[in-house]
């Protein structure tokens, strides 16, 4: 496992207005950061920055010989401010925007020598990270994945937001509320159904599916913080890379990335049709745009489920290397 380290940014100006300091805390796989090609990694709502090794949330798409090679690429990978992976947490969560993150994230890259990323890569607020990340900075980065995601929050995903919310201070078991209804969002009706079969548990005489459900609130509340929880869905609530800059088109026709845009075709989250539009109205403006689509009854969190899928859907990207914007 590689160590955490930490960077402070003393003086850091929101979009709200304010001026905080923030650490943000990291970890850097493979290579040195100084002797191979970059790729950044965001993780999604309830991730961390541990994106490989034995307790790595990508370990089967991050590591020796695999799609993101540890032996070619330097890889990093942040936590969001406020996730908790590192005991720190937002105070005052509601002056944030994921607009905040990209530019904490660009800071502390810049400050750390990274002068060029060959990807930024994510799954569902990590993947809108990446949306930011292009917008912000036109010509930084070769290659960006955005997975399982949109550059916007919808109006169904502003309401799950509320919803979660909703649950998150009123609940006599916040995270556990909170993650059993994210779950009814990040799988689907398909997926329960082949996994589960209407079947009762032998010993708590109980569905299986809602002993599985209750098992995941658990696991959740377990290994993560309501304080993490209530200010990562604040965020994922703020996505928007076109506030204040223009029309989706004549954002992503500055982009000088190349744009892989990785959707899921039974996804209830970050829908598929929302991003066959996506793509549809970007290929108008831009020539290196790229659709993937994984097939996976799973829903949302195929990303982290079809893993041959990922792997051979991104093969081009990662294998040769090429770093000519």
């Amino acid at each position: 496992m590689s160590s955490l380290k930490s960077h402070t940014l003393s003086s850091f100006q929101l979009q709200s207005g304010g001026i905080v300091p923030i650490t943000l805390t990291y970890q850097v796989f493979g290579q040195p950061l100084d002797n191979a090609p970059v790729v950044l990694v965001n993780h999604s709502l309830t991730g961390n920055a541990e994106v490989t090794g034995d307790e790595g949330w990508w370990r089967d798409v991050i590591g020796p010989k695999k799609l993101i090679d540890t032996e070619v690429y330097s890889i990093i990978a942040f936590n969001f401010p406020g996730n908790g992976f590192d005991g720190s947490f937002l105070e005052d969560y509601k002056d944030w925007v994921l607009r905040d993150v990209s530019e904490a994230f660009k800071l502390a890259l810049n400050n750390l020598g990274v002068s060029e990323l060959f990807a930024v890569i994510g799954g569902s607020i990590g993947g809108a990270l990446a949306w930011e990340m292009a917008v912000s900075y036109p010509e930084f980065i070769h290659n960006v994945i955005p997975v399982a995601c949109h550059w916007e929050s919808s109006d169904w995903i502003l309401a799950n937001v509320l919803l979660q919310d909703r649950l998150l201070e009123n609940s006599k078991n916040p995270l556990e509320d909170a993650r059993i209804h994210a779950m009814l969002c990040y799988r689907t009706p398909q997926s329960f159904k082949s996994r589960f079969g209407r079947t009762i548990h032998p010993k708590l005489n109980r569905y299986n599916v809602e002993t599985w459900l209750l098992h995941h609130g658990d696991k959740l509340a377990d290994r993560f913080d309501a304080r993490a929880y209530i200010a990562m869905n604040h965020l994922l609530g703020t996505v928007d890379i076109c506030k204040d800059r223009g029309t989706l088109e004549e954002c992503i026709a500055q982009v000088k990335s190349n744009i892989y845009i990785v959707s899921i075709d039974t996804d209830l989250f970050f829908t598929h049709q929302d991003n066959r539009e996506t793509y549809r109205r970007l290929m108008n403006v831009k020539p290196n745009v790229f659709f993937k689509t994984i097939t996976s009854i799973h829903g949302h969190d195929a990303f982290l489920i079809e893993y041959d899928q990922v792997n051979t859907l991104l093969q081009e990207v990662f294998k040769p290397i090429t770093t000519t914007l």
